[in-house]
């Protein structure tokens, strides 16, 4: 059993909100949900918060609001976390480390080097530029190294990148969505102002992520083998 005292929700909301002003019990029972954090319970059934768990709040709103990640990213980091591998995580107590904005992700490969790490032959490589899920030009970046890897993946299922580029078409629209969603806070260029309109893409990406995967679902369940 954790040594630490043992927080309500109402008293860890209170302990987050000089950092995170916008945490909510709402937003922390979500998390709860997606499984990103695993809180005790007392015998009334009441959620019971320790040190460790506070740690973790902290290090998944960071990460959402410094780095902009989708949740199924911050559970990877976590699962490096549980292993101890706080090098390649950064401390989830500590001050976040310095971070790059979407438009820039990590990483930089050549053609040869996307192909060798997703399995892609060169043609295969080539429709997925020609139809504009990869750019015609490198360096690629580490995204473009996980975008071959699925695409890769629906290739030996026997789509091609034409009928892929669905997916694409679907991510502009809600880009742009959010792009107009947050811009009035963009063109505040307040701090504060600014910090909101970096939460409401991190929200807004978590939710169209999450309704793209219920959609789909929703839709292949008449098609789904018995």
């Amino acid at each position: 059993m954790p040594d630490s005292p043992a927080l309500t929700i109402g008293e860890v909301i209170n302990l987050l909100k000089a950092e995170f002003p916008d945490v909510s019990v709402s937003k922390v029972r979500f998390l709860e949900d997606q499984g990103l954090i695993h809180p005790g319970r007392s015998r009334s059934g009441y959620r019971q918060f320790h040190e460790n768990d506070l740690k973790r709040l902290r290090y998944i709103l960071r990460l959402q609001r410094d780095q902009f990640l989708p949740l199924k990213v911050i559970k990877s980091k976590l699962t490096m976390w549980d292993r101890g591998e706080e090098s390649t995580t950064g401390s989830p107590d500590g001050a976040p480390r310095p971070t790059r904005p979407l438009v820039e992700p990590d990483g930089e490969h050549d053609a040869e080097r996307v192909m060798a790490q997703s399995g892609l032959n060169a043609t295969q490589f080539r429709a997925l530029m020609e139809h504009g899920l990869l750019p015609k030009q490198g360096p690629y970046h580490n995204d473009h190294v996980a975008i071959s890897v699925e695409a890769g993946r629906l290739i030996d299922l026997g789509l091609e990148a034409r009928h892929i580029r669905t997916v694409l078409l679907a991510a502009e629209r809600a880009a742009d969505l959010l792009a107009n969603l947050i811009e009035p806070l963009r063109r505040h260029r307040s701090p504060d102002a600014l910090r909101r309109a970096n939460e409401a893409l991190s929200v807004g990406v978590d939710s169209f992520e999450h309704l793209y995967q219920l959609f789909l679902s929703d839709e292949l369940r008449e098609a789904s083998p018995q």
